[in-house]
């Protein structure tokens, strides 16, 4: 992912070297492995601000006026830990997804250098030749649509627990993530876990953005500036993910109101609003217009650079001390 990482990957396997098969499988299992601790970074420093996005995203503006009085709010009627409401899911959940996610992505990498971008059977082929920018935006991509297949589920059970507004416990439809993730089961089956899968996907396909530029922006600081490997790492990690959520966050936004909406049925929680995703597009410009689309926008922003920057330096620092 970043100079070093890409350097490494890239060189051509010597006389000296491990074979070739191995070499891959060595790399394949490192991005698996430098994702569970991406995803831990990302939760511990994010959440806050992701409890804050879901209840602006999934409210009205007589709940909360803006990010300030939703996080004033929610610490003066649920404390701190209020702010880490359905923290458990993503805790699991990140480590997993950030797992498959980065490891999909170091395989989509190399699969995609090595047979469409730089073939070996072509005249041309170079083996130091680097993936172009948008190779690794395609890869981010793919890496997209394979993490969504865990990462619905997930992210449904979270942000129903995220809008649960009530202090007590005891007056929540959902004691926890286990509870939530039985009743909605019992009630509606796989079906209803995997609710807003489609939406999740088309969310994940701006994974271009951040990807290729994650790309860009590393490029970029090694050829015109003087910092380290790791302070790279961090910065393009921080910056590419406020350019991906500058381009995917209205689609984020239909993905929440569609998984938060009632299932309805025996699980009891009122009348279903939107069949599909696209009614619950729809919804957001009736109800406010093309800003519905940026409701949440700021806490989403201020939260992309430090958790993503923190994963991203976790995740590139443990990639290199892996052996392999």
């Amino acid at each position: 992912m970043g100079a070093n990482l890409k350097e490494h990957q890239e060189q051509a396997p010597g006389p000296a070297t491990a074979p070739v098969a191995v070499q891959k499988a060595a790399a394949n299992y490192k991005g698996f492995v430098a994702g569970v601790f991406s995803g831990i970074a990302k939760l511990s420093v994010g959440h806050p601000f992701d409890t804050i996005k879901v209840r602006l995203q999934t409210s009205d503006a007589t709940r909360f006026s803006g990010p300030l009085q939703c996080l004033t709010q929610t610490i003066r009627n649920e404390g701190i830990l209020g702010l880490y409401k359905g923290a458990s899911p993503p805790l699991v959940g990140w480590m997993f997804m950030d797992s498959v996610m980065l490891g999909s992505l170091t395989v989509y990498r190399r699969l995609l250098r090595d047979n469409l971008f730089n073939p070996p059977w072509h005249p041309l082929h170079d083996p130091a030749k680097p993936l172009p920018s948008h190779g690794h935006g395609l890869a981010g991509i793919l890496a997209g649509m394979t993490v969504s297949f865990i990462a619905a589920p997930v992210e449904h059970v979270k942000a129903r627990l995220q809008i649960q507004y009530a202090a007590r416990k005891e007056e929540r439809m959902y004691k926890g993530p286990i509870d939530c993730l039985k009743k909605v089961y019992t009630h509606h089956g796989i079906r209803g876990v995997y609710h807003g899968l489609g939406a999740t996907i088309l969310f994940r396909s701006f994974f271009f953005f951040w990807w290729g530029t994650y790309d860009v922006f590393s490029r970029w600081m090694k050829q015109y500036t003087q910092m380290s490997t790791p302070a790279i790492n961090f910065w393009a990690g921080g910056l590419s993910a406020q350019v991906f959520w500058l381009t995917s966050y209205p689609s984020d936004v239909v993905k929440q109101r569609f998984m938060t909406d009632n299932l309805g049925g025996g699980l009891g929680d009122g009348v279903r609003r939107f069949p599909r995703w696209r009614d619950a597009a729809v919804a957001v410009y009736r109800e406010n217009g093309a800003k519905g689309y940026w409701r949440g926008f700021l806490p989403c922003f201020l939260r992309a650079f430090p958790a993503n920057a923190m994963a991203l330096l976790v995740f590139e620092g443990v990639m290199r001390s892996l052996p392999g």
